[in-house]
């Protein structure tokens, strides 16, 4: 039988490790989302060589495990400068996991971007045009907003998905929510591993759940701010 007043004696001291799950889930989304941005901008260009390169980098990152490019990143990227003569041995953790979930969620959210930007009715651009915008002014008023407003469920599930993948980072050694769970279960030398387990469902359920809401709620005001526009 799970032992619930146990789960829940350790619920505050698990959820001290919320505030680094939560920064990983920030920088990473942000760095991602700019990433991305690049990413789509070349593909929708469509150039010779920058449109092939960012479709190789996008198909290399999306077909690659988050944990096996994380490895690649904290275990080869040492090596490799350090035959330049740069010592990384001393740099954060956090790096190496912002920057695998950043490439990672970064392909798929070019795609989402560029699908998104290109739904939006061409046009409109050109109505635009003839009310005397310029191209700038007719990408910020116009297709942004639409186009936003169609990658925004995506986004938000991202949000929700990357704060879930934020469970990797225990892997070498960031003390997030499963890393605080493991500490306090060698403690206790494993005698309530499945009572640790469950509280770190719950919190990450906790979360989720929050995340999703506060998502339609951003989703309905976009949307009501769409509708006085039009």
């Amino acid at each position: 039988m799970i032992d619930f007043s146990y789960v829940f004696s350790i619920l505050p001291k698990v959820a001290e490790a919320l505030p680094t799950t939560f920064l990983i889930t920030l920088l990473s989304f942000v760095i991602g989302l700019m990433i991305a941005f690049l990413l789509a901008f070349l593909r929708i260009r469509n150039r010779p060589v920058s449109g092939k390169i960012a479709a190789g980098f996008i198909s290399f990152m999306r077909g690659v495990p988050e944990i096996v490019l994380l490895f690649l990143l904290y275990f080869g990227l040492p090596q490799l400068l350090q035959k330049i003569g740069i010592d990384v041995g001393n740099w954060n953790k956090l790096i190496f996991i912002v920057a695998a979930f950043s490439f990672n969620i970064s392909s798929f959210l070019s795609e989402v971007l560029r699908s998104s930007y290109l739904s939006v009715d061409r046009g409109q651009q050109e109505a635009a045009y003839s009310i005397g915008m310029t191209g700038p002014q007719a990408f910020r008023r116009i297709l942004l907003p639409q186009a936003f407003a169609v990658a925004l469920p995506n986004l938000n599930n991202t949000v929700v998905i990357l704060f879930k993948d934020t469970s990797l980072a225990f892997t070498i050694g960031v003390m997030d929510l499963i890393g605080k769970a493991k500490v306090i279960g060698a403690r206790s030398y494993g005698t309530k591993q499945l009572e640790l387990y469950v509280c770190v469902a719950i919190l990450y359920w906790i979360v989720c759940f929050l995340l999703e809401k506060l998502s339609g709620l951003f989703e309905r005001i976009h949307k009501k701010g769409l509708n006085k526009i039009a």
